[in-house]
């Protein structure tokens, strides 16, 4: 777990001074840039911004730009919503992506010959998948998305990720005043408030920016981040992926179909999923405890006539979560279950592609290493809610899946996805052999019990392909 999964502060621009710059930068503690994409705070922690905490938000302005930032100061204080600035986060997404990314590609819309292609990588890539699992397709539709549309298919499923979280902190931030002071202070809270959600709206839209400008399609952090059942890829995300790689651009593509149709049969076919990884993030948000002694003791020696000093204060990380049992828990649940989902598409997916593609193994350790470098899933969610979800585990729960369908076949392998209480733990990732030799738990008559009880059958995944649904069988020569 980081030490400040909620860094207050803004990712600083570049300094005019070079390698000079960057090291006082580093020193300062300013140093959270595109390769920390959820810290969330406060304008002024560190960098650009420090001495003027509007900064951050209205850039380096001329006097033409000054009623515009005016404009967007009155969206700020009128702001009555909820514990996040949903539209001021879309407004910043979409101008970070119209800047382009890191890597100097712009966005553009996609056209036919674009959508044309990825519609056809998902379709032969759910072919070949029908060898390599028994869960059925998921993808009743394909979508091919400018880094804009991706920005707009999936502010909604960050707003439910984040929204527990942002909710939490801002109620810590509120409780620790005492209530006569409440009672005073109304409407300068009601103001932070608006502040704050315009703050947290600013740093998730510089998030969702820059993840805009690196994700392939919907599923790259491990959640579903598109609507149900439509695979998504982003055309100039994934040409800029394969550019220096020496791989035929549709071998590419072809890839990651592979991998965005594997979690998009995962996730349409194990209904309980979507709710336990989720639930693992809220568990974590009710977990969150402040220290409100220390809180109290910095409010307390606030000079109101000193903005100043509330900014200090919150540069030292007054803020900063605690480490309880329940964040603990939380984050292990969700470490390993999402440690377990990448762990079973990096392995059915090399199943499906090896036999047919020449280049399977260099992409796959291609993708393990820009994971394991600080790809979009290890950024975001170690700055989000202090999860790291270190590349040993993957690995670990890819020969772990990979071991299963040596012993028990592609059926008793995806059978383990029926019930939570089925999958591995933790601890069988550091003995896969023993997990995979221990006598099968079966859950068919429980669920078949509890069904009765509720008045109808239990919903369970459909791990079983109808043989009439079967497509046909003429995939070994299709991209040798």
């Amino acid at each position: 777990m980081s030490d400040t999964p909620f860094g207050f502060g803004l990712p600083p621009e570049e300094p005019d001074d070079g390698d000079e710059g960057k090291e006082k930068d580093q020193q300062s503690g300013g140093g959270q840039g595109p390769a920390n994409p959820f810290g969330f705070g406060f304008p002024g922690a560190g960098g650009p911004g420090a001495d003027n905490p509007l900064a951050a938000m209205f850039g380096s302005m001329n006097p033409n730009d000054l009623g515009a930032a005016f404009q967007q100061l009155g969206q700020m204080l009128s702001y009555e919503g909820g514990p996040v600035n949903w539209d001021m986060a879309k407004q910043i997404a979409r101008q970070t992506v119209s800047q382009g990314a890191s890597d100097g590609t712009k966005d553009s819309s996609v056209g036919p010959a674009e959508r044309s292609g990825v519609e056809e990588a998902v379709r032969l890539a759910d072919l070949w998948l029908d060898d390599a699992t028994s869960l059925p397709s998921g993808a009743g539709s394909t979508v091919a998305w400018s880094r804009a549309e991706w920005v707009e298919a999936t502010l909604p499923v960050w707003k439910e990720l984040v929204d527990p979280v942002a909710e939490r902190v801002g109620a810590a931030m509120g409780d620790v005043l005492p209530e006569e002071m409440q009672a005073m202070a109304g409407p300068l809270i009601g103001m932070m408030r608006s502040m704050g959600g315009a703050m947290f709206g600013t740093q998730i839209g510089q998030a969702v920016g820059v993840l805009a400008g690196e994700v392939f399609g919907s599923t790259d952090i491990g959640l579903p981040l598109g609507p149900a059942g439509r695979a998504a890829l982003l055309p100039v995300n994934v040409e800029a992926f394969g550019k220096d790689l020496g791989v035929p651009k549709e071998e590419v593509r072809l890839y990651l179909a592979l991998r965005e149709a594997a979690h998009q049969r995962l996730f349409a076919h194990v209904p309980w999923l979507r709710s336990h990884l989720f639930g693992a993030v809220e568990g974590y948000a009710r977990g969150i405890k402040v220290d409100t002694a220390k809180l109290e003791d910095v409010v307390g020696q606030l000079d109101p006539s000193n903005p100043e000093q509330l900014q200090d204060a919150l540069q030292q990380g007054m803020f900063q979560p605690e480490d309880t049992p329940a964040q603990k828990a939380a984050l292990a649940r969700l470490e390993t279950a999402l440690a377990l989902v990448e762990g079973w598409v990096d392995a059915v997916v090399h199943a499906a592609a090896k036999p047919r593609l020449s280049s399977a193994d260099a992409l796959r350790e291609t993708l393990r290493r820009r994971r394991a470098s600080g790809g979009p899933a290890e950024q975001t969610f170690a700055t989000l809610i202090g999860l790291e979800l270190r590349p040993r585990r993957l690995r670990d729960a890819s020969r772990l899946w990979a071991s299963l369908t040596d012993a028990r076949g592609v059926d008793g392998r995806d059978a383990l996805w029926a019930h939570p209480d089925m999958l591995p733990t933790a601890s069988d990732l550091d003995d896969p052999d023993g997990f995979v030799h221990r006598e099968q738990m079966d859950f068919s008559e429980l669920d078949k019990m509890l069904g009765e009880a509720a008045g109808g059958s239990a919903e369970k995944p459909n791990l079983k392909k109808d043989d009439n649904d079967k497509k046909d069988d003429g995939k070994g020569d299709v991209a040798e």
